[in-house]
């Protein structure tokens, strides 16, 4: 029976290798936009009593760090890429897409 069921489609290691450095890239290119929108996180904290809104400073948290995770989350995969743990290298490059919604979701609750 095994051998009636499709495998499914298979990228090869060479590709897998190509999308992993186009993945690094791309986190590069968020890192800065990331590190510009650092720079205006603080202005989460113009509204009145904002300094005391938790969310805001969740929110103030997870947008200054954005950049920072964008940096690290390919180092990450690259060397779990090199130990021969493909999936952690993936599951570490989604890791800038998980942050930058957390801190989008969360932005959105705090008063303008």
């Amino acid at each position: 029976m095994a051998s009636t069921l499709k495998s499914g489609f298979q990228i090869s290691r060479r590709g897998r290798l190509l999308l992993l450095v186009l993945a690094t890239v791309t986190c590069c290119a968020l890192a800065v936009a990331g590190a510009v929108a650092a720079v205006f996180t603080p202005l989460v904290f113009d509204a009145p009593g904002a300094l005391l809104n938790p969310m805001a400073w969740i929110g103030f948290v997870l947008g200054a760090s954005f950049w920072i995770v964008c940096l690290l989350a390919p180092l990450r995969a690259w060397i779990e890429w090199k130990r021969g743990r493909e999936p952690i290298a993936w599951a570490a490059m989604a890791a800038p897409l998980a942050w930058g919604a957390a801190a989008l979701a969360v932005l959105q609750f705090v008063p303008a």
